[in-house]
């Protein structure tokens, strides 16, 4: 459950692709919608009130073709405006007729109020946002001067709610549909990054599987474009695998070509000890060729844990690596017990060579066989860095200056307990190089003896 759940994270994390490409969605929808929004609304006012004003107009030069004004000044219609709605009492459509000394004409629509006159103040049509009957009206007027009878006032005007009403319920509606395209937009992106991407998923977890020890290679099959990768991948493996093997051999070819001079040099080194004139010098051949048989172990096993470290598809099992090792202990170490302790159900796979693993829990065994008075125990647990195992023996243990001068090459506390020196060395490269962690402390039961503790991380 939880490298599920880290693979979700790292899926949506803010550096993946996913996250990228579908911000990028999302800001292009939210620019192009919004883009849209903006200018239709504009275009779509715009029209519309380029339509109210030239609707007023029409119907201002109607409302003056229609009024007559009599020899005595009395202003009357042949008939009502075309648009009913002048009509329909506080319709928002209202106009009015005006003429000094004389009464007033006005729509039917208009049951309350007035319209200000004080817009038609001149031959030319003039426009206003003015105080109306039922509200702020864009009112229109213009004066014609009669023979004989005046300047008659001609106004009429149109409640600004109407036009306001209209643009918002366009914009209302226009806004819904858009909402619903930029949905449409991003899930469709998500649909989009999910399955165009899922590829890469199925790279990811058979990458997952290579590197857990559980595939040999990077299995699936994949489009196109990832075909070609997915290939040469698999053929750096299989070299990479081949590296090993080949380094393997040949560091195991180069002990032994060295091994056989070596053995002649110390040979010859020890017959010379015996002769007084030349003791001092084969004295010194001797331990220049225990320094040289050190050093070329401890490269080579250096060697062989790094070349493995680097190779792909490495993983075992320890309770599969530990019996054949258990089996030589008790060989070694005959009349002391090597007791396993591992929970029930715990998973001990993890990502190490078998042989580079069963050289690291051999040397650290024998170290503590050699130690121990008559006990070493071998327990494991989960920890929250990975599988973590305690090697305890009930021996003398160590001081903490000791402890840190322990993995040294050539390091022996007792030159009276066989060894050369070189075991803890090799095993913290080994673990070094797996990015393991091992430390060397005290008992944690409060005993007597030294407990090897390894963290072994399974990424």
């Amino acid at each position: 459950m939880t490298a599920v759940s880290g693979e979700q994270n790292r899926r949506w994390h803010w550096r993946s692709l996913r996250v990228r490409i579908l911000l990028a969605t999302l800001l292009w929808v939210a620019l192009g919608i919004g883009g849209i929004w903006y200018s239709a609304t504009r275009l779509f006012a715009k029209h519309v009130e380029a339509s109210y004003h030239d609707e007023l107009k029409v119907h201002i030069k109607e409302l003056a073709g229609l009024v007559k004004v009599e020899p005595d000044g009395t202003l009357r219609m042949d008939r009502p405006l075309s648009d009913p709605r002048y009509l329909v009492p506080l319709s928002g459509f209202y106009w009015q007729v005006s003429l000094e000394g004389h009464e007033t004409i006005r729509s039917a629509s208009m049951t309350r109020g007035s319209l200000d006159e004080s817009v038609a103040h001149d031959s030319t049509i003039h426009h206003h946002v003015e105080k109306g009957p039922s509200g702020p009206t864009i009112t229109y007027g213009f004066i014609r001067d009669v023979p004989g009878a005046g300047e008659v006032h001609y106004v009429i005007a149109t409640d600004e709610r109407l036009l306001d009403e209209t643009i918002a319920s366009f914009t209302r509606e226009l806004t819904v549909w858009l909402i619903a395209l930029a949905c449409a937009l991003v899930a469709t992106g998500f649909l989009v990054v999910t399955f165009g991407l899922r590829p890469l998923d199925r790279l990811a977890s058979a990458t997952a599987r290579l590197r857990a020890g559980t595939a040999r290679e990077l299995e699936g099959d994949y489009p196109t474009e990832i075909a070609p990768l997915v290939a040469d991948l698999n053929a750096f493996i299989d070299r990479s695998r081949e590296t090993v093997a080949r380094a393997r051999v040949e560091a195991g070819n180069l002990a032994h070509a060295l091994r056989t001079p070596l053995a002649v040099i110390t040979d010859e080194a020890e017959r010379l000890a015996q002769t007084e004139r030349t003791s001092r010098s084969a004295q010194t051949l001797l331990e220049q060729s225990q320094i040289m048989v050190q050093q070329i172990e401890y490269q080579l096993a250096r060697a062989r844990s790094g070349a493995s470290a680097r190779s792909p598809g490495m993983a075992s099992r320890i309770e599969e690596v530990l019996p054949p090792i258990l089996s030589a202990m008790h060989r070694l170490h005959a009349g002391k017990t090597f007791a396993v302790h591992q929970p029930e159900g715990l998973d001990t796979a993890v990502p190490v060579d078998p042989v580079d693993l069963s050289e690291l829990l051999a040397i650290l065994l024998d170290n503590a066989g050699k130690w121990g008075r008559s006990e070493v125990s071998i327990g494991m647990e989960e920890a929250p860095e990975g599988l973590l195992v305690r090697i305890a023996d009930d021996g003398p243990g160590l001081a903490a200056e000791q402890a840190a001068e322990a993995f040294r090459i050539g390091t022996r506390f007792d030159p009276g307990i066989p060894g050369s020196g070189l075991g803890l060395a090799i095993a913290k490269d080994i673990a070094v190089a797996y990015g393991m962690t091992i430390e060397l402390c005290p008992r944690g039961d409060g005993r007597s003896g030294l407990e090897v503790r390894l963290t072994i991380s399974r990424a």
